[in-house]
């Protein structure tokens, strides 16, 4: 009895520090965006990171990447990536997968991993009082992850059936054959998540190999927001990722653009609804129109009620629940994307509307109301994506890899406003060409879903 109550006593202890991470996430920043002190860290063995000091909580959230994510998948072995992400908290060192957990789990840490396209991301949070034990697992899963087989085999599994399950999702399988037809031959034309064949063709070695070529300080970002010191941050910097190789080994990924010419491609699926992806290319990151473009796909399709396709194909003639649109600057392209769903017989008139209304803003432009109305959103709303510090993480991150510098934040706004309705016009008759649309449609044709009603 004594011990189940150690037991027990223990377990609260674990919930209430996980409580205070949670809390402490949710807690408002104190400062607005463009008063946050961003510190330039460079460690005593040079590796550099971005600091902003946050000393309300005691509590540091740690966000990193690597360049390179699952576009460096071995030909053959897609979803490399994504299996390593999926084990590197399963046991470290001389630390088996039950203990490392359960070790964390005492520690109150939180230890997530991802990868996309371009990179492969760490997020690393924890309290304070725990902060170099949690750091120390943090090395292990980095430096030495130990793969053994029967996790292997048991993340597998989970792989397997994710895939099963993702085969099933119409949103899913129009977005994976958009990026297989946009860019056919190209490394981001390869499923991210690899399919049954790969999955289980992946080894051990594989996973290692993944890892020794791509974890190393060359292509390392670090962003730290919290509960620490310069001082400390660098003692850290080197603790954590001092051991790993100098330079990375990436193989080469050329730009690219989506296929030109517009196709539309149509999947089968027994759904109760269709379910459209539609893209163009879009301008890099960098180019010096790319913040206009990003102030029209918010009154596109960007802004959810107050976007032109919500009003015209949703509130005007009610084809869908939603449709919406972004712009992805990835690493070696940039697209303009967006989705709808609806009932299969809705499903092409849909996509004519869209496809009219892209043609409308990039022959007249977007009216003076929708375009101020967008800036001032876009500016308005801009200091909440700074409101926790994971969330203030994940956008100096951002920034890092986008090769910004810490004065972006002030400048940010500075230049949405500069842009002027005539940018706005001209930079849609350069975005919005539908002649180059690229549509991917999943569900089931109207005359099928007429003949079940039949």
């Amino acid at each position: 009895m004594l011990q189940r109550s150690i037991v027990r006593v223990g377990r609260i202890d674990i919930a209430l520090s996980l409580t205070v991470i949670v809390l402490a996430l949710v807690l408002t920043f104190s400062r607005p965006a463009h008063a946050m002190k961003i510190e330039v860290v460079k460690s005593p063995g040079g590796i550099q990171a971005w600091l902003v000091e946050a000393h309300e909580n005691p509590l540091l959230a740690l966000k990193f990447s690597f360049e390179g994510g699952n576009s460096q998948d071995p030909e053959g072995k897609d979803g490399v990536a994504n299996f390593v992400s999926a084990m590197l908290d399963e046991g470290a060192g001389d630390i088996q997968a039950s203990d490392f957990q359960e070790q964390m789990e005492s520690l109150a840490m939180r230890m997530r991993y991802e990868d996309s396209r371009d990179a492969f991301y760490g997020n690393f949070e924890t309290l304070t009082q725990n902060r170099d034990e949690s750091a120390k697992l943090l090395k292990l899963a980095l430096t030495k992850p130990r793969f053994d087989q029967d996790a292997v085999e048991r993340i597998r599994g989970q792989l397997l059936a994710n895939l099963v399950y993702a085969d099933r999702d119409p949103e899913k399988v129009a977005a994976k054959e958009w990026f297989a037809v946009a860019f056919a031959g190209h490394s981001y034309s390869r499923p991210s998540q690899g399919t049954e064949a790969t999955v289980n063709a992946i080894t051990r070695d594989d996973l290692e190999a993944y890892r020794k070529r791509i974890f190393a300080r060359s292509n390392l970002k670090v962003v730290a927001v919290g509960d620490i010191t310069p001082e400390q941050l660098g003692k850290l910097l080197d603790d954590v990722f001092g051991d790993l190789p100098e330079k990375a080994s990436l193989a080469p990924v050329p730009l690219t653009k989506p296929a030109a010419g517009g196709k539309e491609k149509w999947i089968s699926m027994d759904v109760p609804q269709s379910v459209a992806v539609f893209g163009l290319p879009a301008m890099p990151r960098k180019d010096p129109d790319f913040m206009a473009a990003f102030v029209l796909n918010q009154l596109i399709g960007g802004g959810g009620f107050a976007s032109r396709l919500m009003e015209e194909v949703r509130e005007k003639r009610g084809l869908a629940y939603s449709v919406y649109s972004y712009i992805q600057p990835f690493r070696h392209t940039s697209i303009l994307t967006g989705g709808v769903a609806t009932r299969a017989d809705a499903i092409q008139q849909s996509l004519d509307v869209i496809r009219k209304e892209l043609k409308h803003v990039a022959d007249e432009g977007p009216t003076p109301t929708e375009f101020e109305n967008a800036k001032k959103y876009l500016i308005g709303s801009y200091a909440l994506r700074f409101d926790t510090n994971s969330k203030i993480a994940s956008q100096l991150l951002g920034l890092l890899e986008d090769d910004f510098g810490p004065e972006y934040i002030d400048n940010r706004n500075k230049m949405i406003e500069a842009i002027t309705l005539d940018d706005a016009k001209r930079v849609a008759k350069r975005l919005l060409d539908t002649d180059n649309l690229i549509v991917t449609i999943v569900g089931q044709p109207a005359t099928a879903t007429a003949d079940k009603k039949g």
